[in-house]
């Protein structure tokens, strides 16, 4: 049996590609005002107000699904998206009806890692030196780590989205934003969309429908050293912060028309919006760190490995069974470059939902 040490959980959590949890902060609390940072700049202090929250209830059948084809085999494709809006019911019907008749699930593309259990028991002594891994070296804020523009930009935001909390003042610039992104969406009526994937898994489980798994496992070597590296390094992730400072407003509006999107079945609105984050400059303050060389150089390819791997998985599910149901996330979906894209190029048949 593979096992996995407690330490690579911890590392998996940090070299991990953003993933922004929610907050329970109360929906029906307005967002607070901002007052003005001292040192901002006047189009900071002119700032919009935060998002109205969205309001989408009651069931909703969420987009159709894509179908590839070769011969008599099909591939049903579904592409789920997070956040989504809080009060939204999701109508599986539709899902329900295609899983059920199809022999496997494939699962989405995914990661995880591998030290070796009596590996991992070794380095269950250096847990200790890991508390506060998320926080700056040193004791330093994000005062002392930011250039004095981006830190009044933060100072502003985190007043409005997040209010008084001194702790995450010692945060590392990326775990700031991370923060300070799920406290905006959260505000906005967004929460997160894992209750699809988690209610499709259900019905093919309820179905007895095989899972198929399509990612990988990283051997991961001298992970004690990277963490001790990592808790030790100062990131190049004030890119990260600044990015998601310039784009919170709009991309948590662009949220909210992907979410409702989305609950509708709008194929049309979906497919003409723009799926580009500040995720990217997050991403590489992470994948692109000493850490995660020292830990394993593959996580320096990890997105491409995942649809390498997905693909081989698409094929072989495809040539060995009549129907086959995937679930990826809407991004892929769209890619023009991506995982549907690649099969259309392989000589497969993709066809939309209309």
């Amino acid at each position: 049996m593979r096992r996995r040490g407690i330490a690579c959980v911890l590392m998996l959590g940090v070299l991990a590609l953003p993933a922004l949890a929610q907050t329970a902060s109360d929906p029906a609390t307005p967002p607070a005002a901002a007052p003005q940072a001292e040192g901002a700049s006047p189009e900071l202090q002119d700032l919009q107000a935060a998002p109205a929250q969205i309001v989408v209830s009651g069931r909703r059948p969420g987009p159709g699904v894509w179908k590839v084809s070769k011969g008599n085999h099909v591939m049903w494709v579904f592409g789920v998206y997070s956040p989504l809006p809080r009060n939204m019911e999701w109508d599986a019907s539709r899902v329900e009806h295609l899983l059920s008749q199809s022999q496997v699930l494939l699962a989405p593309p995914s990661a995880s890692a591998h030290v070796g259990f009596f590996k991992g028991l070794r380095l269950l002594p250096q847990l200790p030196r890991l508390i506060g891994i998320q926080k700056n070296p040193d004791g330093a804020t994000l005062q002392d780590v930011l250039p004095a523009e981006v830190y009044a930009h933060w100072t502003l935001l985190k007043d409005r989205y997040i209010g008084d909390n001194e702790d995450v003042e010692r945060l590392r610039p990326l775990f700031a934003a991370q923060r300070l992104q799920a406290a905006g969406r959260d505000k906005s009526g967004l929460v997160n969309g894992s209750i699809v994937r988690e209610r499709i898994f259900q019905i093919a489980k309820a179905n007895k429908v095989k899972v198929l798994q399509s990612g990988f496992e990283l051997e991961l070597d001298n992970v004690g050293q990277a963490l001790t590296a990592f808790k030790k390094t100062q990131l190049n992730d004030a890119a990260c912060l600044a990015r998601t400072l310039d784009s919170l407003e709009q991309d948590l509006g662009a949220l909210q028309q992907r979410a409702s999107a989305w609950a509708d079945g709008n194929i049309a609105e979906i497919e003409g919006l723009d799926y580009t984050t500040q995720a990217q400059a997050c991403d590489e303050a992470i994948l692109g760190s000493s850490a995660a060389g020292q830990t394993s150089p593959e996580f320096r390819s990890i997105h491409e490995r995942l649809r390498a791997t997905w693909l081989e998985a698409a094929e072989k599910a495809m040539a060995e069974y009549a129907s086959t149901f995937a679930v990826l996330e809407m991004k892929d979906v769209f890619d023009p470059r991506g995982y549907l894209g690649a099969l259309r190029a392989k000589g497969y048949t993709v066809d939309s939902p209309k």
